[in-house]
């Protein structure tokens, strides 16, 4: 099958927080059999911070930020895929390739919309009766997105869409896995992610209020955006954190730290790439509380649960580094089990078979129990593919 990808970056994690989540899908799609070409603009510095080189899992066509005779030309170039994507948050041509895309489908071609940011498109359109893209929605074969659950599917519907099917973040066992600590990550408490409008009134409730609370532990803070935020004195700040360094930023610090966007929280089940990362690597993850969060992993058992700022500073206070080995060993045998990107696929693949339903007059699957199902397990052991704690 021959699939052709318009998203924001693959090879460049820059400002550009679904880069995992393309990594892994992309890569599983490879693994399956898929033929992926994945076209991303020269915008917003990406291609001068790559932090990978072009995969051999992937072929990369970078067309200029600028001017649209590169976009149009990718656009030419991508017509007789048997899948077409355009993702949420390319950064340039949005507009442009949401409509231009929907050109491309014929027999034989299917056309989805995969929305990286479910919640904030959905209360960009819903608040704006005239946002282009809103008629757009019941033309696209499919909609995927990258979580949101029922709440997601229910307001596509609601938008007319034809089908909406959440493809979860997940593990790639390949890239995320347990190594030894670094000392310039040493912490009680680490939390990653970059500065945002929705997220940063809660890192300062559940990062920077539990760090005020805890003085004499050491709070650790990486990501891109927040050297001029005030903080306390306990916390270390050490800016952008590439991706070859997420497995020691996750295995050093005693516990790390999920912060939900404040949209991503409000719909719920939409775990961010972090948790499925720090539970390769094998961490104990303590998170912000989210409806879904039994979905993925047993609170408890498999992480920590937190509602507030002052019970992530008791969750850090009381932890003992048997207990986090505990929770992060629990945590690595469920996302090994049951939350790689080839269970992701696996689904992936269910949904695009049902081409030939629709093509039979049968239509895609249109129950939203059905559309945000897990997918069957695979039929082979993956955590017998993670590598070890020594690679």
């Amino acid at each position: 099958m021959r699939d052709a990808f318009f998203g924001s970056s693959l090879v460049s994690a820059y400002w550009n927080g679904a880069a995992t989540y393309y990594r892994g899908i992309v890569r599983a799609l490879h693994e399956r059999g898929h033929r992926v070409t994945f076209y991303e603009p020269d915008a917003y510095g990406r291609q001068q911070h790559r932090d990978m080189a072009d995969p051999d899992w992937a072929r990369v066509v970078v067309y200029p930020g600028e001017g649209e005779d590169g976009v149009r030309r990718a656009l030419d170039e991508a017509r007789g895929a048997d899948l077409v994507v355009k993702a949420s948050g390319v950064g340039v041509f949005d507009e442009l390739l949401e409509a231009a895309v929907l050109d491309l489908q014929r027999p034989g071609t299917l056309v989805a919309f995969w929305d990286v940011d479910a919640p904030a498109t959905l209360d960009r359109v819903q608040h704006d009766a005239g946002d282009p893209f809103r008629p757009l929605v019941p033309r696209y074969d499919l909609i995927l997105t990258y979580g949101g659950g029922e709440p997601v599917v229910r307001a596509y519907r609601a938008l007319g869409a034809r089908a909406c099917v959440p493809v979860y973040n997940a593990l790639d066992p390949s890239t995320h896995f347990p190594v030894p600590p670094e000392p310039r990550f040493a912490a009680e408490l680490g939390f990653l992610g970059n500065r945002l409008p929705d997220r940063e009134a809660r890192v300062e409730e559940f990062f920077l209020r539990a760090a005020a609370a805890l003085p004499a532990r050491r709070f650790l803070l990486g990501g891109s955006g927040w050297a001029d935020k005030p903080m306390p004195a306990n916390v270390r700040y050490v800016g952008h954190v590439y991706t070859h360094e997420h497995n020691a930023f996750n295995c050093t610090p005693l516990a790390v730290l999920n912060v939900s966007r404040e949209s991503m929280a409000r719909y719920g089940f939409s775990p961010a790439t972090r948790v499925f990362e720090a539970a390769g690597a094998a961490a104990c993850l303590i998170t912000d509380a989210w409806e879904g969060i039994d979905t993925f992993f047993e609170p408890g058992r498999e992480l920590l649960v937190a509602h507030s700022g002052d019970e992530v500073a008791e969750l850090v206070g009381a932890l003992t580094p048997e207990r986090a080995r505990a929770v992060g060993d629990a945590a690595f045998r469920r996302v090994t089990a049951e939350h790689t990107y080839l269970h992701r696929v696996a689904l992936l693949e269910e949904v695009l078979e049902g081409r030939e339903q629709r093509e039979d007059g049968r239509g895609l699957p249109t129950s939203p129990g059905a559309e945000s199902r897990e997918p069957r397990a695979e039929s082979r052991s993956l955590e017998s593919r993670a590598p070890s704690a020594a690679v």
